[in-house]
């Protein structure tokens, strides 16, 4: 059995590309599907898009492993009653604010720590997403997660991670994420005695790195900076239990083996991480306050031309420059719906209420923007000097779809039911007097 101790980890850059990796030497075969395998390994191809995508957005990935993957039951269903399918269409279009999942006392894995907040959209008919919390204070023994429906973009707030797939090995820590494709098998971790964090399920398009248009070729996330895992293999018989997520339910069985025996790789759909403190954070340098597309970290697009399915959004440290502007947010309403988290720090539109662990729900067409507190002091502020932004790191998962909320969401102990009381202050400044014809 390959071996690799913590602080062993390599990983292979860039977004997309095609890669390959081995564990052994020379147990990459010359074609990717010989009568022989070198090793006597078995040759395993798994496919993220249709088999006739077009070339730049195939997603495949040819596995050489001890065994196949084949003749495995999954068929007895798995409770976990929180993280679920189940939407509630009276979601009101009311902004709304949630407090930190708090941590488990007793021990509870990644798996059985999700927490399904939002979603839209049907696994069935691969559109879609869900919006999920977890929190877990032990690392997955014994089992492992295959998301069949989605890939997973998993955003660690509290606690490193070290995520064990079978492509390799990934430690990420807050201030990270990690992408899992659909249908890889993993397991979580933890570095630490507790982790938690936010997930977002795609089950559309899987993400993708935005074009840059006439921002031209640097700025934003850099394709190097996107890492993936190095191959790695257990070969061990010890049974295994299968989870799968599949048309919104948790399914188990038994592996008689682990899942982790991939000897060597390649191909581009396979898990990643990326360093949100490693993103080049674009913005005015003369006035007005920019959209947060230009925030963007990863898109996955949509059969509409210029309207993403689900927006990966970040807002890190970064200098505000603008004069004569509003720096914070401005107030506004959007035909998408806006579900933010706070990783790191302070949020740079609310004085207090947002803190890290914590998450609101903008609505479509619902009408927010900053509070009291940060209206009178961006009012106040001496804009001829720029505003260092150093202490924060907050994201969005932005969409075009309206977000259904669970019953946890709306009526359980984590919403914060004054959050509209942050906007009781605003006052009228208006100083023009009465019309001239009233």
């Amino acid at each position: 059995m390959a071996m690799l101790m913590t602080g062993d980890l390599h990983y292979l850059a860039g977004f997309g590309n095609e890669l390959q990796s081995e564990a052994l030497p020379g147990a990459l075969p010359q074609h990717n599907s010989p009568q022989h395998c070198p090793y006597g390994l078995y040759a395993e191809q798994i496919s993220g898009t249709a088999f006739t995508a077009p070339r730049h957005q195939n997603r495949r990935t040819w596995l050489y492993r001890i065994r196949p993957s084949a003749g495995q039951a999954c068929s007895q269903p798995y409770v976990q009653p929180r993280f679920t399918a189940e939407l509630r269409s009276d979601t009101p279009p009311e902004p709304m604010r949630w407090n930190p999942l708090p941590l488990p006392t007793s021990p509870v894995d990644f798996v059985d720590g999700l927490v399904t907040m939002a979603g839209n959209g049907s696994a069935a008919l691969q559109h879609g997403f869900g919006v999920h919390l977890y929190a877990c204070t032990r690392s997955m023994a014994g089992r492992v997660f295959c998301n069949a429906d989605a890939e997973m973009l998993i955003v660690p707030q509290q606690g490193a991670l070290r995520v064990v797939t079978e492509l390799g090995l990934l430690d990420v820590e807050p201030q990270e994420i990690v992408v899992i494709p659909r249908g890889i098998r993993f397991r979580v971790d933890l570095l630490e005695t507790s982790a938690r964090g936010y997930v977002c399920e795609n089950f559309g398009a899987p993400f993708r790195l935005p074009d840059l248009g006439v921002i031209g070729a640097n700025g934003l996330a850099a394709a190097r900076d996107f890492l993936h895992p190095v191959a790695w293999f257990e070969d061990c018989a010890t049974p295994t239990q299968l989870i799968t997520r599949y048309l919104g339910q948790l399914w188990q069985g038994e592996l008689g083996h682990s899942p982790f025996d991939v000897v060597a790789w390649h191909g581009n759909h396979a898990p990643y991480k990326y360093d949100l403190r490693r993103f080049n954070a674009l913005g005015s340098v003369s006035f007005d306050h920019p959209d947060p597309s230009i925030f963007l970290v990863l898109q996955a697009p949509s059969d509409t031309p210029g309207v993403d399915h689900i927006d990966f959004v970040v807002f890190p440290p970064r200098v505000l420059v603008a004069q004569d502007t509003f720096r914070p947010p401005w107030f506004h309403r959007n035909v998408a719906s806006e579900f933010m988290g706070l990783i790191h720090g302070k949020y740079d539109a609310k004085a207090s209420g947002f803190v890290p662990g914590g998450a609101s729900l903008h609505p479509c067409m619902t009408g927010h923007g900053p509070d009291v507190a940060t209206i009178e002091r961006a009012l106040q502020a001496n804009t001829t000097r720029p505003d260092y932004l150093t202490d924060t790191m907050a994201f969005m998962f932005e969409t075009r779809l309206p977000m259904l909320l669970t019953d946890y969401a709306l009526d359980g102990p984590l919403r914060q039911t004054d959050y509209l009381d942050c906007w009781s202050g605003v006052h009228s400044r208006f100083v023009g007097g009465t019309h001239p014809q009233g």
